[in-house]
């Protein structure tokens, strides 16, 4: 207290002029008409950039969740896209492939929207962690995409934690049909590329161009129909000659991958429980 003392006694001029020329400012712009207005405008100025500056900040900060939104759209987006479009061919009286199941509605998935903690493309058999477990209603078999497109099924899972065996796996191996013809065969990765991977067991009597679309069949029970997995680049013989192998050109691109979706389908979960239970029963049997 008397550092205090002795310090105000010692600077006091410097005080007293600090508030003196304090006060002469408030009596010039308070009693000065153009004074007033040029404070007035240069206050207004100061506190505009500074709001704009703030909201700079938090627009950067709210990216991260405006992505996580975004990239739920999408899927949702192109679901609906290849339901309208199926629609629109069927109206038109295309009937190449009239029968085909119409896709999944949308309305009665759960999505739950996850960030990737760490990812591999270089391996074999490359793994995917998620930041989403069991305590968010994440478990094994549930199929995993980004707003591009598949990214892989989900493997393992612990509390907060999730593992995934992405497309870029050899133990992938994903239904899929080419889009709006009705071929359907399966999505295999032999390693390489992140960009490319193969479907194998397309008949050799189907019809179909390069560019067409690669989409999910329906058919496994994890993946929902008609999601985008990428489009046909090359059209290659079977080594049996019995069939046609086509090289795809990703949707997803791995090596950006940042938010992703985990589609939480009840009707899948029936179908797989059901399936389980059939492999069950035919496994008892042949024991007895």
């Amino acid at each position: 207290m008397h550092n205090l003392a002795v310090f105000i006694q010692k600077y006091h001029y410097w005080f007293l002029f600090l508030f003196l020329e304090l006060l002469s400012f408030i009596l010039l712009f308070r009693h000065n008409g153009y004074q007033s207005s040029v404070w007035f405008t240069s206050a207004n100025i100061v506190s505009g950039t500074i709001y704009e500056a703030s909201a700079a900040v938090n627009q950067f900060f709210s990216l991260t969740e405006l992505n996580t939104q975004l990239s739920q759209r999408n899927v949702v987006l192109e679901q609906q896209v290849n339901h309208l479009t199926e629609q629109v061919r069927v109206l038109r009286g295309d009937t190449l492939n009239s029968k085909t199941a119409l896709p999944t509605s949308v309305s009665g998935m759960k999505i739950i929207t996850a960030k990737v903690v760490s990812n591999s493309i270089d391996r074999k058999d490359n793994f995917i962690t998620l930041d989403k477990g069991t305590a968010h209603g994440v478990h094994p078999d549930m199929g995993v995409v980004s707003g591009t497109g598949v990214v892989g099924i989900v493997y393992k899972a612990s509390l907060n934690y999730s593992i995934v065996i992405p497309v870029l796996s050899s133990h992938s191996k994903i239904s899929c049909r080419i889009a709006n013809r009705g071929y359907f065969g399966y999505l295999r990765w032999n390693g390489g590329s992140s960009r490319y991977a193969y479907v194998d067991d397309i008949p050799r009597h189907a019809h179909f161009k390069l560019y067409d679309k690669v989409v999910t069949s329906g058919y496994s029970s994890v993946f929902p129909e008609d999601i985008l997995i990428g489009k046909i680049l090359h059209v290659y013989n079977s080594p049996d000659g019995l069939s046609y192998r086509l090289m795809i050109e990703l949707s997803t691109d791995f090596g950006n991958l940042r938010d992703v979706c985990i589609i939480d389908d009840a009707t899948i979960h029936e179908r797989l429980n059901l399936l389980r239970a059939a492999e069950d029963s035919i496994t008892t049997r042949k024991d007895n």
